[in-house]
């Protein structure tokens, strides 16, 4: 078993890079993709995504249940996850304003990733995982954007303390941080 950590700002060139390695990794490649269709814009960023991929792969739609999905990956040799951020997103947006930055919501959420990375450890292929990484930017304006920003970057911190490769994708560049050769 084997994680790689990808992480860059929007639009950096993650996803790409991301699809690249799986590819390199061989032919059995499961896409997990954790967007909602919620505009039209969000609609868009989805088929570019949809038309990058190679039609060989499989594809599995996660946005919440992610560490519940580990057994469906069974059937192929990597696995590409795009990505934290917005599965962080989608678990945010379903809380009640009145319990935004609630510690206990906060701790929920990152169970679920340490859930996740657990459940990765019994998995024998190689898992490629994408995330948006809050710390290129400023301080977010809005209450929401800041524990958004919070909650990440922790859960970005633990994937990549348990990644076995790192990298930081900038302006399309990959970026090795962690790993042989790093």
């Amino acid at each position: 078993m084997s994680i790689v950590f990808i992480t860059g700002g929007v639009r950096s060139g993650k996803s790409a890079f991301a699809e690249r390695l799986a590819r390199e990794k061989g032919d059995s490649v499961l896409y997990i993709a954790t967007g909602v269709n919620t505009d039209a814009e969000m609609e868009q960023r989805i088929l570019l995504h949809r038309t990058r991929r190679p039609a060989a792969w499989g594809l599995l739609e996660v946005p919440y249940d992610v560490p519940g999905s580990v057994s469906q990956y069974e059937a192929y040799d990597t696995v590409l996850f795009d990505c934290v951020s917005t599965w962080v997103t989608n678990l945010l947006l379903r809380v009640p304003e009145e319990k935004w930055r609630d510690k206990q919501v906060t701790e929920q959420i990152l169970r679920q990733v340490e859930e996740w990375v657990g459940a990765l450890r019994f998995y024998p292929g190689t898992v490629v995982i994408v995330s948006s990484e809050t710390g290129l930017g400023g301080i977010a304006m809005s209450r929401l954007g800041r524990w958004f920003q919070d909650v990440l970057g922790e859960a970005n911190q633990h994937l990549a303390e348990q990644a076995d490769d790192v990298y930081a994708v900038l302006s399309g560049i990959p970026v090795k941080l962690k790993g042989a050769s790093a």
